[in-house]
């Protein structure tokens, strides 16, 4: 009996599914198997400062073998330790002491997660790749493929998917975008999976909690780590700062300078080592210019539309005007302003309830 994927009847049913170790790609590989497809498992070998030894209990590779186990398929590991150097931990060094905040799990997706998983699937002839990203993939009326809102407007991560190509995107499923959180968990309580209570990550991979400063004061160095001076958008010396790479934009608390009212960063110079403050509707912005745009489902040819966009992953989508001004250049204008646009974040655009494409801000 065929099968059918995107529209397209294949004869065998293998898939392979990127795992974790956690609930959601360890039910995406659980769903997959009870369709019938043969599932191999498969965790990417990144960042070994901060991964545990493979037989230890707090290592990603071990909870997923250990899930891949339970649900009697193969489990496989690939190194990309030296890719996910390169593609994540550089750029996001880079982004950083250039004054920018970056997402680094935009740029992992693709270089570094989707490349693992397509490997093992070009080895062993599987046709489909999946994770347990909550979100969802369709081939649209123009041919092209497109990341879809899941099911789940609160877990929705299309946001941190636009970066993926139609090459990935036509291989592609997401087997709990048809689910909110909760019904996930059900399933894995109901299928036995020793990880049903296991809690989500918010954390970055490659350094331990949220200290983001410490990670790049051991790994980097230059002027973005030196003292400072705190200024006023016209100039006027307010305070010291302890470093660029401590401050980003919108940011209140941690600042160590005290006014009579509350004050922001909104903007770093790092040209001059210099944290701007202002006002809380300093941050407010219109418009903003856009670079290393993707076009997922609107095509390469795309000029200029108005679609409804996103700032952030948690933000809400509100209606603007996007118009390309080159090969991966786009301007981008609100109808009403945006709190803190942040050089270094992405800027996702959708049509409707389809990713159409995104950037990041500049």
């Amino acid at each position: 009996m065929p099968f059918f994927h995107h529209g397209k009847a294949f004869m065998e049913k293998k898939a392979v599914v990127g795992m974790s170790g956690g609930v959601d790609s360890s039910v995406a590989a659980y769903l997959l198997k009870e369709q019938g497809y043969e599932v191999t498992g498969v965790t990417v070998r990144t960042w070994e400062e901060v991964e545990p030894p493979d037989d230890s209990e707090r290592s990603d590779i071990f909870r997923a073998r250990k899930i891949a186990s339970y649900l009697g398929i193969e489990h496989r590991t690939v190194d990309l330790a030296e890719v996910f150097k390169q593609a994540v931990v550089d750029d996001f060094i880079r982004e950083y002491l250039s004054g920018h905040t970056p997402n680094p799990c935009i740029r992992c997706n693709p270089a570094v997660k989707w490349r693992g998983m397509l490997s093992v699937a070009d080895e062993i002839g599987a046709d489909i790749v999946a994770t347990g990203h909550y979100a969802k993939v369709d081939r649209l009326p123009n041919g092209r493929y497109a990341i879809k809102n899941s099911a789940s407007a609160k877990k929705d991560q299309t946001y941190v998917l636009y970066r993926l190509t139609q090459e990935m995107l036509a291989k592609t499923t997401f087997p709990v975008g048809d689910y909110e959180k909760d019904e996930i968990r059900a399933i894995a309580k109901k299928a036995g999976l020793p990880c049903a209570e296991t809690p989500d990550s918010q954390e970055i991979c490659f350094f331990i909690g949220t200290d983001y400063a410490g990670f790049l004061e051991r790994n980097a160095s230059g002027n973005a780590f030196l003292p400072g001076n705190f200024v006023s958008a016209d100039g006027t010396v307010l305070g010291r700062h302890k470093g660029l790479i401590h401050y980003t934009i919108g940011q209140r608390k941690g600042l160590g300078i005290a006014f009579g009212e509350p004050v922001f960063v909104t903007a770093l110079r790092p040209e001059t080592n210099e944290v701007v403050l202002g006002k809380s509707e300093d941050l407010m912005k219109t418009e903003f210019i856009v670079r290393e745009a993707m076009f997922m489902g609107i095509g390469e040819d795309f000029t200029e539309g108005d679609f409804q966009g996103k700032i952030r992953y948690a933000k809400k989508a509100a209606p603007c005007r996007v118009t390309r001004t080159g090969e991966e250049r786009l301007s981008v204008m609100f109808e009403e302003p945006q709190r803190a646009p942040t050089p270094g974040q992405s800027f996702v655009f959708y049509d409707g309830d389809y990713v159409a494409g995104g950037g990041f801000i500049e």
